[in-house]
């Protein structure tokens, strides 16, 4: 069956591919439709509210128009250009909007967003958003890993989210107890994680030689990182699917 996304690959310092499909514009811009509606909601909420108060408020004080326009204000601001930026660095690189869609924003090496590329991909957000997300779109189509300029300025990526289909996807066995010891969530970064759980989705499509070095490759580093002997381990993919479901069982990604 032809893939349906475009790839990006990286490779990580153990060598090791790791491959994302990309998110396109049809999903993108679900996920800003969605958030919008979060906010559009969100606005008339807070305009409700200020209408509802501001008329009380301003029987007893003179000033209350002039602070109630600031406080409007602000707090727009806040909600426009904050939303997303919060979310993203928050939620691991997704909206409410992108958790609908099932895409995610990561760095373009692979890992995770960090403050900085958060906060610096919104901030382009001024620009991209121009002829309703028009130059967004532009940019998107034109570059071939579809970033917006907000992503090329922030070294980030959109890529679909493939952690919900996990359990029924991804895990060939029951988990097994007893092989995987300790708190796997804190001993091993996200970035490990996401090796463990790409290997596990791509399996399949890897040639068996390939396929069978690139599990021992991840099942040792694992394991060290885990402290848990060659010997007292199930075989590497066995072992890779118990260490992925004990990740998720912590909570980082629930």
């Amino acid at each position: 069956m032809a893939d349906l996304y475009e790839k990006l690959n990286v490779q990580t310092p153990e060598q090791i591919s790791l491959e994302f499909s990309l998110a396109g514009l049809g999903s993108r811009a679900l996920a800003l439709l969605f958030d919008s509606l979060i906010q559009l909601v969100l606005g008339l909420a807070l305009t409700m509210a200020i209408a509802y108060y501001g008329r009380s408020l301003r029987l007893y004080w003179v000033w209350a128009s002039n602070w109630m326009t600031a406080i409007v204000v602000f707090l727009s601001f806040c909600m426009y250009w904050g939303y997303f930026a919060l979310f993203e660095i928050l939620w691991g690189g997704q909206t409410p909007g992108k958790r609908q869609a099932q895409i995610r924003v990561i760095s373009h090496s692979g890992r995770p967003i960090t403050v900085f590329e958060g906060v610096a991909r919104n901030f382009l957000r001024a620009i991209d958003s121009l002829f309703f997300y028009g130059v967004a779109a532009l940019t998107a189509g034109l570059d071939k890993e579809n970033r917006r300029l907000g992503d090329m300025v922030a070294g980030t990526v959109v890529v679909h989210d493939t952690r919900g289909i996990g359990d029924t996807m991804w895990y060939a066995n029951e988990l097994r107890e007893g092989h995987v010891v300790g708190d796997v969530a804190a001993s091993i970064t996200p970035t490990e994680f996401q090796l463990v759980e790409t290997f596990l989705a791509r399996r399949l499509d890897l040639p068996p030689e390939v396929r069978q070095k690139q599990a021992e490759a991840i099942a040792d580093r694992i394991g060290e990182k885990l402290k848990i002997e060659l010997a007292k381990r199930p075989p590497n993919e066995d072992f890779l699917e118990d260490v992925a479901r004990h990740y998720r069982d912590g909570a980082r990604y629930h």
